[in-house]
C-alpha cells in the first residue's frame, strides 16, 4: 500500500471513529473487519509471487521440456537446394524424427537427414537406396542390388527419381552400419556416387512431418518403397 493510499485511509478510519464515538459494537465490529481484510490482501499477495520468479519458473520449465526433445526426439529443419526435387523442394519445414532409429535401422526408401560426412557442420537431406551388406552397380543408369537374400540381384525401380546422367560405372560393397543413399534430383545431387557411403553414426534421424508450406502437409513425407525388378523374370 502506497503513503499515499494509507494517509486516505487514516483521514476516512478518524472521520468514521468520531462520528461512531459512542456507538462501541460499531467501531468493534469495523476493527475486527478491518484485520481479516488485511490478513486476506496479505495471503493474496503471498500466493502471487513475484513476476520474474514466474518468468524464471516458466522458462526453467520450457528448457526442460524442449532440450531434450530437440536432442534426441525431434527437431525442425528446413529444406535448401534442388537436390530431392520433385519431392522436396528448397523453403519447406520439416520435423526429423530422431527417435526411430534406436530401435530399427533405416530400410530402403527412407528420407533421411544426416551430417555431411566431409563437413560435419553441414546438414544433407538425401534416399537410402543400398542397406548394409548390399553390393550396389549402377550402370548407364540402372542400379542392381545383390545381397544374400538376392545373390542374382534385382534392379531397383524408382519413380520418384529422375534419370540419372550418364556416368563411369560404379560399384559398391556396402559394409555394416553403412548406407548408400542419393538424391531424387540425380543430376543436381552430391550423394554417395561423389562421396561414398555414409556411416550410420552420422545419421540425425528420418523426415517425419513436413509442416510448411501447409498445402504440402504430410506425414513421413518422401518416403516410398522402391519397386524390385528381379533380373531373369
Amino acid at each position: 500500500m502506497s503513503q499515499f493510499e494509507e494517509k486516505n485511509k487514516k483521514f476516512v478510519l478518524q472521520i468514521f471513529f468520531t462520528y461512531n464515538t459512542k456507538n462501541c459494537a460499531t467501531m468493534g465490529l469495523f476493527s475486527r473487519k478491518k484485520t481479516v481484510t488485511e490478513e486476506v490482501e496479505e495471503a493474496v499477495f503471498a500466493d502471487a509471487g513475484s513476476p520474474l520468479s514466474e518468468i524464471f519458473q516458466f522458462s526453467l520449465i520450457a528448457i526442460l521440456i524442449v532440450v531434450p526433445i530437440r536432442l534426441f526426439i525431434a527437431q525442425p529443419f528446413i529444406v535448401s537446394g534442388a537436390s530431392m526435387e520433385d519431392t522436396f523442394h528448397s523453403g519447406e519445414y520439416l520435423i526429423v524424427d530422431q527417435l526411430t532409429y534406436h530401435f530399427e535401422e533405416p530400410t530402403r526408401g527412407d528420407v533421411i537427414v544426416f551430417r555431411y560426412p566431409r563437413d560435419p557442420s553441414k546438414f544433407f537431406i538425401k534416399r537410402v537406396i543400398g542397406l548394409p551388406g548390399d553390393t550396389l552397380t549402377i550402370d548407364g543408369g540402372v542400379i542392381t542390388i545383390k545381397n544374400e537374400d538376392n545373390p542374382d540381384g534385382f534392379i531397383l525401380s524408382e519413380g520418384y527419381a529422375e534419370t540419372m546422367p550418364p556416368a563411369a560405372k560404379l560399384v559398391e560393397k556396402i559394409g555394416d552400419r553403412e548406407f548408400f543413399v542419393m538424391g531424387d534430383n540425380r543430376d543436381e545431387s552430391s550423394d554417395s556416387r561423389a562421396w561414398g557411403v555414409l556411416q550410420e553414426e552420422r545419421i540425425i534421424g528420418r523426415a517425419w512431418l513436413r509442416l510448411f508450406p501447409p498445402q504440402a502437409l504430410d506425414y513421413l513425407p518422401g518416403t516410398a518403397v522402391p519397386g524390385v525388378i528381379i533380373k531373369g523374370s
